[in-house]
């Protein structure tokens, strides 16, 4: 195997793949890209509604979960995160939006600002090529069309109050995620099935990577961060980058005290309302039973029916309070989901959710006695205004569920049930509600990074994914942090074309 290579990348998920491509674009360039998980060769990764499986899989899921959180009721949340090729883009629902302008606006930081990123996602999107979902459910339709205004087809924007049938990353009905788009066409070398320890240096430089295994990697030209917001700040606590008295407790020698490594963790929360009828959604009835039994079939001649819909097929934005620019997104799914410790129960129903836009809620991402567990608190809830916001919006969600026109599909809210409202409705949020799936922020541009993804205070060394968010972008993050990769990954390269003139 060969161990020596100009760039390496740790972690082959969506933001890593992009870096990939961007650096083998540099003539002559050896990239090796190093995934913890297996490949994303399993039907269930092309199969859309595979991601109900996989989901649940040990294998290419690192289903990390939370600390106990105190203003969540105690609970302990899961934070489940794609462990192989594509990463979380391979167990996602695969809904593409870029965020507003004012988001990256807000970060305020050089080279991030809306116009240079809006032409970054036009590059991402050559590739990636986000379309409308092409079969979805008559709920899904009817609910995409609650504002009149929306153009027709269109998918909704967190830029107005809106709602659509999503665009999402699929091609002739089956997942096209960013090892599909960027990391298969780049030609980079893979290797799979390796965790990546910590980062080596040479004084300040660093130099390459140790796997779990031992096996030790050379990086001549830098190594690239693109592990996640979980486990890209891990690798840089166990390679000696963070919190000093943290690293010290771990027994971890202090290369740079770095205290903004794990801070700023945030996530989009999320409540759902579970809705169940006779004639509804999708769901196991006697009466849908031949069409679950013909839709891998179908799927597999058609790339059509059941198994091709992302489950969220549909949604909103909208505000509770006299904001212009929306506080709330809801994702709709035309099927019945269990809530009381099931996914998959018998029947038949759809599920809407609300998740805040901008949570005001940071939590923190430590390294414990063991170095791989890291000690994840989203701290949902620990600023009381995102509870206020979430109760008013699920108020909010109820009259325009009443208003579309669902007509004799409609279906009776089963939990948390019409007559849960106030303060019973708000302290069930407060014990029920979980995230988006959606943690960014722990090694923050403009903290522990410089405005180009490098890691102060070492060269040679960068982040590229979700976790450079200063701030979360207001919707699904999966687009976002392929920008992010395709933008800090042309950074990467001008740095090494430079250094060799």
């Amino acid at each position: 195997m060969q161990t020596e290579f100009d760039h390496i990348v740790v972690g082959g998920g969506s933001a890593g793949c992009a870096v990939a491509a961007r650096l083998a674009e540099r003539p002559g360039a050896r990239v090796c890209v190093i995934e913890a998980g297996p490949s994303d060769a399993d039907i269930r990764v092309k199969v859309p509604f595979g991601l109900v499986h996989l989901l649940g899989s040990d294998r290419r899921n690192w289903k990390r979960q939370t600390v106990p959180m105190t203003a969540a009721g105690g609970r302990r949340v899961s934070v489940p995160r794609g462990r192989m090729l594509g990463g979380s883009g391979s167990i996602n629902s695969m809904v593409w939006f870029r965020g507003t302008r004012a988001d990256f606006d807000a970060w305020a930081l050089p080279g991030w600002d809306a116009d240079t990123v809006w032409d970054a996602f036009d590059a991402v999107e050559a590739r990636m090529t986000p379309t409308r979902l092409p079969h979805p459910h008559s709920l899904s339709n009817a609910f995409g069309e609650l504002f009149a205004a929306n153009d027709p087809g269109a998918p909704p924007t967190p830029e107005r109050q809106s709602a659509g049938v999503f665009h999402t990353n699929m091609r002739n009905g089956a997942r096209w995620s960013a090892a599909d788009g960027f990391l298969r066409p780049s030609g980079a070398d893979v290797l799979t099935g390796a965790e990546v320890d910590h980062v080596t240096f040479d004084g300040a430089r660093a130099t390459g990577v140790v796997l779990r295994d031992g096996r030790t990697l050379r990086a001549l030209a830098g190594v690239v961060l693109s592990a996640g917001s979980i486990e890209s700040p891990m690798i840089l606590m166990r390679s000696g980058i963070g919190p000093a008295a943290d690293l010290k407790a771990a027994g971890i020698e202090v290369q740079v005290d770095a205290p903004g490594v794990g801070d700023n963790l945030h996530d989009h929360p999320g409540f759902g309302l579970h809705f169940k009828g006779r004639g509804s959604g999708y769901g196991l009835t006697l009466g849908q039973l031949p069409a679950w039994a013909v839709s891998p079939l179908q799927w597999l001649m058609t790339r059509s029916g059941r198994l091709a819909s992302n489950t969220v097929e549909a949604g909103a934005f909208y505000s509770v309070t006299d904001s212009a620019v929306p506080e709330v997104q809801t994702h709709f799914l035309p099927f019945l989901m269990g809530w009381q410790g099931r996914s998959i129960i018998w029947g038949a129903g759809y599920f809407a959710d609300v998740c805040l836009c901008q949570p005001r809620s940071r939590g923190r991402l430590r390294i414990g006695p063991d170095t791989h567990a890291p000690l994840i608190d989203l701290n949902l809830f620990g600023d009381e205004r995102d509870l206020d916001m979430m109760t008013a919006a699920v108020a909010r969600l109820r009259t325009l569920l009443e208003r579309a026109a669902f007509g004799s599909r409609r279906a009776p809210e089963m939990f948390p049930g019409p007559d849960v409202t106030g303060e019973a409705l708000r302290e069930t949020i407060r014990t029920r509600a979980g995230t988006a799936y959606h943690p960014v922020g722990t090694v923050a541009l403009g903290g522990p990074l410089d405005a180009l993804g490098a890691v102060k205070g070492v060269s040679n060394l960068w982040v590229a994914d979700a976790s450079v968010m200063p701030r979360i972008t207001s919707a699904n993050t999966n687009a976002p942090s392929m920008m992010i990769g395709w933008q800090i990954g042309g950074h990467v390269a001008a740095h090494a074309k430079r250094n060799a003139a």
